[in-house]
This record gives C-alpha cells, structure tokens and sequence, in this order.
C-alpha cells in the first residue's frame, strides 16, 4: 500500500517535472536552454521508466533506459563541443602593431 503510494508521489512529481521542462524548452531565449530542457526531458523519461519498473517489478526496461541515457550523454557532449568550437573560431585576438611587424619581418 505505502510502496503504491510513494509511486503515485514520484510520478505525479515526475509529470511536474516534464511539464516544467517542456515550458523552459518552449520559452528558452537561447539554444543552450532548449538543449539542457531536452537533456532534462530525456532524464525524466529514464526516471520514468525505472518508477515503472520498479511498480512492475523486472528489468525488461534496462536496456531501454541504457540506451535513452547514451544518446543524451551523446547529444548534450556533441552540442557543448559544437558551441566549444564555435566560440573558439568566433574570437579572434586582437595583434598589435609590434607583433605584426615581427611577423614580417621573419
């Protein structure tokens, strides 16, 4: 009885989450913010998926939830190495006169 009770807490606290998630993700002003809310989404949806495993009690969820975590992991490295990259290539230092002279001089 407690268990059940516990579980409609955590996936009435997991549906608050998503709904939050889903607004920041809707308003966001930057990219960034709609990346982590996507990123946030996907971890509630794990979380999800073990509540249900847990009320069902087996595994059979594992794999899924192995394989939702990987493709986050990878779409939130391959996003921050992009903006990494682009920020790199974005900001250029300023030379001085003297180090350009130098430059040519070699």
């Amino acid at each position: 009885m407690i268990v059940q009770v516990l579980l409609a807490v955590g996936a009435a606290m997991l549906t608050l989450a998503a709904l939050l998630t889903v607004y920041r993700m809707s308003k966001g002003p930057s990219i960034l913010d709609r990346v982590i809310a996507a990123d946030v989404i996907l971890a509630i949806v794990v979380a999800g998926l073990a509540t249900e495993a847990v009320y069902h009690r087996h595994l059979t969820t594992l794999p899924i939830m192995l394989v939702i975590s990987l493709v986050a992991f990878a779409g939130s490295l391959s996003v921050a190495r992009f903006f990494a990259e682009q920020e790199r290539t974005a900001w250029t230092p300023q030379q001085s006169e003297d180090s350009a002279a130098d430059e040519e001089s070699r």
